[in-house]
């Protein structure tokens, strides 16, 4: 029986900022000195988006993300400042749209919810009072200074909720963070396939959904 759930934020109740991602690196492109496609710059970015996010020095997420695309803007030979560029995305966290089904969701959902992102906690606060939610309880990256997949993310929120991981279902659309995430904590993960993915054959996923309404029946 699922007494609880550990819900992700971005992609998942709200639209991710992927098109705000790719026109910021469509600009890094035309501003670069050698022969780049704003695909190489995104995919450039994630690689040193990782890194940073992966080091051993905690970084918040607007850090992490001005850093890399620092980084990238030098690899590219792209003048200009990546704070300046990544104004566009610290906005568009505060105010994200509502990803379909999310209303429905919430309103039929009976048991306590624990939002666990991968956020800066002044930002998703934001964009939730921008949108009137409220959940039982909400896990930063920045409360618990680790990213997920880090274990430490699933225990704060698993504490929060004061219930155990064979209790709970966690739900993302990262295979990677959220899923292995979820995982190796030993929670079952639910995964939210709004982009149109083929699953990855090692991905340990209980139940795979286009969006939130699907939950209703699984957790009633």
């Amino acid at each position: 029986m699922i007494k609880g759930l550990l819900l992700d934020f971005y992609g998942t109740v709200v639209e991710d900022d992927d098109a705000i991602m790719q026109a910021i690196a469509e600009q890094v492109a035309a501003g670069a000195s050698t022969s780049v496609s704003g695909g190489d710059v995104m995919d450039a970015w994630a690689r040193q988006y990782e890194a940073v996010a992966a080091g051993p020095q905690f970084r918040t997420l607007r850090d992490c993300a001005m850093r890399s695309l620092a980084t990238v803007m030098a690899e590219v030979g792209c003048p200009g400042d990546a704070a300046n560029l990544c104004t566009a995305q610290f906005t568009y966290w505060q105010s994200p749209p509502l990803r379909p089904g999310t209303r429905e969701f919430l309103s039929r959902v009976t048991v306590p919810i624990c939002v666990v992102s991968d956020v800066d906690r002044a930002d998703l606060d934001a964009a939730m009072a921008h949108h009137g939610l409220a959940f039982t309880a909400v896990v930063t990256s920045e409360d618990v200074r680790a990213y997920k997949p880090d274990r430490a993310m699933f225990a704060r929120a698993l504490a929060a909720l004061d219930l155990g991981a064979d209790e709970v279902l966690h739900v993302g659309d990262s295979t990677t963070a959220d899923v292995h995430g979820a995982h190796a904590a030993g929670i079952r993960a639910a995964w939210i396939n709004h982009r149109g993915h083929t699953l990855p054959d090692d991905s340990p996923v209980e139940y795979e959904i286009p969006d939130l309404t699907g939950l209703i029946e699984i957790i009633q």
